[in-house]
């Protein structure tokens, strides 16, 4: 039986390369929406390369309405998996109205073309830290949403937008899917995070530390009431994350609006990261203790027994494995995809 045409927004990022891969190999069609703000088309390459297999790709934004029509007109789209989106959560403390805008904007342009379209079926780009400062650990999906940050606050808003899209519609199907610190990089190395500019993310800012790309890591907050005083975050193996997203479609198109932590169980502190990860790249980093930063909370552990119980998804991969599989990825790439511009004739 041939398997749906998945439209990814945000493909060429990330968590969207990654996910753009693992649908390929599992016999999917992918068309891919990226507009390259904060991403490569190489990593779009390079999922082709590794798959053996080609995708249609748009360099437009989520938010041109034109743009997103024709997407719709060319081709029979089954359903869209929605990252697209602004995502760094001090960066949103520093541009709030441009994180509304743009999550909230991209979003209600992405539906009303699926509406005109008649595509009914999402699953939607979430995140723990919709959850704020839990009073509760680990947090499960009934756990009050308590968004201390524009980014976490434009998800909420983002999920109660397609709450009230299908308690109006009953025949849409959405599913939110809140992972918690997606990490790591694809088993070949051949694609992983490379964000634009300095890294926001722990683990790739890790890597260029220890690579010497970067001088030091800045540790954002001591004297959490953690064990060790810093944050504590459950970090997810991105290959898991995306195989969350496959299941969920394999499940099919469920009428109505779902929600699941994606996550393993398993909090980590920053320094025991820090520790983790110059143990499996064999160097030294160096790290600076600072305040904390604003938006960000103690801790987020995630309690994923709802995922395993209603999708069959369990996290497969642990935290030796995402620091090698990030190592990996910046070891085969010393620049990040940057540097294979001139090689490939691509850019950004």
């Amino acid at each position: 039986m041939t398997k749906p045409t998945a439209l990814v927004t945000g493909g060429a990022g990330f968590i969207g390369s990654h996910c753009c891969l693992d649908l390929l190999m599992n016999g999917y069609e992918v068309v891919v929406v990226d507009n390259l703000v904060n991403s490569s088309a190489i990593a779009l390459d390079r999922v082709r390369q590794i798959s053996g297999q080609d995708m249609a790709f748009y360099a437009s934004d989520v938010a041109d309405q034109a743009a997103m029509d024709t997407v719709f007109r060319n081709h029979k789209i089954d359903v869209v998996v929605h990252f697209a989106a602004y995502k760094a959560v001090g960066d949103s403390m520093d541009r709030p109205l441009e994180y509304y805008s743009n999550n909230l904007t991209g979003l209600l342009t992405l539906l009303a073309a699926m509406s005109k379209a008649d595509v009914k079926h999402m699953i939607f780009s979430s995140s723990c830290s919709i959850y704020g400062d839990a009073t509760e650990l680990p947090i499960t999906e009934a756990s009050p949403a308590r968004p201390t940050n524009p980014y976490a606050q434009s998800k909420w808003m983002s999920e109660q937008i397609l709450t009230d899209l299908c308690s109006r519609y009953p025949d849409w199907s959405v599913t939110a899917l809140r992972y918690f610190n997606p990490a790591g990089a694809h088993e070949s190395g051949e694609i992983g995070e490379d964000p634009c500019g300095v890294p926001g993310n722990v683990l790739p800012y890790l890597s260029q530390v220890a690579a010497g790309r970067l001088d030091e890591v800045q540790v954002f907050g001591s004297d959490y009431p953690t064990a060790d005083g810093t944050a504590v975050r459950d970090y997810i193996h991105v290959m898991d994350v995306v195989e969350g997203h496959r299941l969920t479609l394999e499940t099919g198109a469920v009428p109505g609006f779902r929600r699941y932590n994606l996550g393993t169980g398993v909090g980590t502190s920053v320094l025991e990261l820090v520790e983790k990860f110059a143990a499996v790249s064999g160097r030294p980093i160096p790290y600076r203790l600072s305040g904390r930063r604003p938006g960000d909370v103690p801790e987020l552990v995630a309690a994923p027994d709802l995922a395993h119980a209603e999708l069959g998804w369990t996290a497969r991969r642990n935290l030796t494995d995402m620091c090698q599989d990030a190592w990996r990825f910046q070891q085969l790439h010393p620049l990040g995809y940057e540097g294979l511009i001139t090689t490939l004739g691509s850019s950004r």
